[in-house]
């Protein structure tokens, strides 16, 4: 190589043996991963690990695997494996050893339980250390795709034709039964194609009461939003003397709609819109402190809307206020916007940064740095 850059030579060899203390910084997050579990409680783990031909790996290089693996946004076994050869973040919490996948996966399905109690050992333990102090979290969600096809999916619609056009392909194979005992001869299988109608209808009859047992939940969530839509349109119309301005609060329709749907493989999950178009999923949500960058709480649901995930997000912040300490923010985008959450908010004493409305991209500078008009005098939080 030229001399006026640096030289390069991987052929040259150690003249010391080296060591994985050297390859990271001091205080990198591998190093901080591995002194935590260090200090859990993980005689379960080791009692009922173990065992059988070869030496296994110790539970705490496979908790700490994981833990980093979640951190780093790596989740799949295989990743995580190929991440022990490729990464030196990753081989330094291995000792440069390298468990294969089968062994990480069987290792988070075995002890998916106790995994999840580790988890807030983890968080406190950061805390104790000085690492992790619960100030501001930021809420949001992404849509994991189910086990299951959205094509698997049936809708209220579609459902009720299916039943009609099969009924009435039940009564005219009826017909053809008798007509076939009158002549002593039919040409297809009528006992067969009975049974298999049948059996479509029933399992159309079973997705059509789940379709109807959730608009009746839906219904009921939705009057009680109404019933408070229309009681704070008539206090402030008391409050001011003067007409509300708007439209008045529709009031929900009782009943299944068209597009209301269940899955015949996975019943729990639901149709989402994602980045991928619709999806059959469930909507993932994530509380993250925004300094230290861990997760302090998170839950899986059925709502495809996130105008209803804050509620649980705050119950869940209360459930570890104990062991973690109070939130006092709590950071989400306009998609969590809605005066009901502004005061949920407020109630548990968390401050809400919350978008009232979206922008558009690429905004030019003017634009973004534009002082806001001043709030009207009667305003609210």
């Amino acid at each position: 190589m030229s001399e006026k850059f640096q030289t390069i030579n991987r052929d040259t060899p150690y003249l010391l043996p080296p060591s994985l203390q050297d390859w990271l910084p001091e205080k990198h997050l591998a190093r901080f991963v591995v002194d935590i579990v260090d200090q859990l409680d993980l005689r379960e783990l080791v009692t009922r690990y173990g065992g059988g031909g070869k030496q296994p790996y110790h539970p705490a290089v496979l908790l700490a695997l994981l833990f980093y693996g979640y951190a780093s946004g790596i989740f799949s076994s295989r990743k995580l494996e190929q991440a022990t050869y490729d990464s030196v973040a990753f081989g330094f919490i291995s000792g440069d050893t390298h468990p294969d996948h089968d062994t990480i996966a069987t290792f988070r399905k075995r002890f998916l339980p106790e995994l999840e109690g580790l988890f807030v050992q983890l968080l406190v333990v950061a805390r104790v250390m000085g690492v992790f102090k619960l100030g501001k979290v930021s809420l949001d969600g992404t849509k994991v795709k189910a086990n299951a096809s959205k094509h698997k999916a049936m809708g209220w619609g579609y459902a009720r034709k299916l039943e009609a056009q099969l009924r009435r392909e039940v009564r005219e194979l009826l017909k053809k039964a008798e007509q076939a005992d009158a002549e002593d001869e039919s040409e297809m299988d009528i006992p067969d194609e009975l049974a298999r109608r049948k059996d479509r209808l029933a399992a159309i009859k079973k997705a059509k009461e789940e379709i109807e047992r959730r608009a009746q939940e839906r219904f009921a969530v939705e009057q009680v939003e109404y019933e408070a839509k229309r009681k704070r349109r008539k206090d402030k119309e008391a409050a001011t003397g003067k007409k509300a301005r708007g439209r008045e609060p529709t009031p929900p329709v009782v009943g299944p709609r068209d597009k209301d749907q269940v899955n015949f493989t996975d019943d729990e999950s639901r149709i989402m819109a994602s980045s991928e178009g619709f999806v059959q999923a469930y909507n993932a949500q994530a509380a993250v402190d925004i300094d230290s960058h861990l997760i302090v709480e998170n839950h899986l649901t059925q709502q495809s809307n996130d105008k209803q995930e804050v509620e649980a997000t705050l119950k869940g912040l209360k459930e570890v206020e104990t062991q973690l300490g109070k939130a006092d923010g709590l950071l989400a985008d306009a998609g969590y916007f809605s005066a009901d959450n502004v005061k949920q908010c407020e109630a548990a004493k968390v401050t809400p940064y919350i978008s009232d409305h979206r922008e558009r991209h690429n905004l030019p500078w003017d634009a973004r740095f534009k002082t806001p008009p001043p709030c009207p005098p009667d305003a609210d939080a």
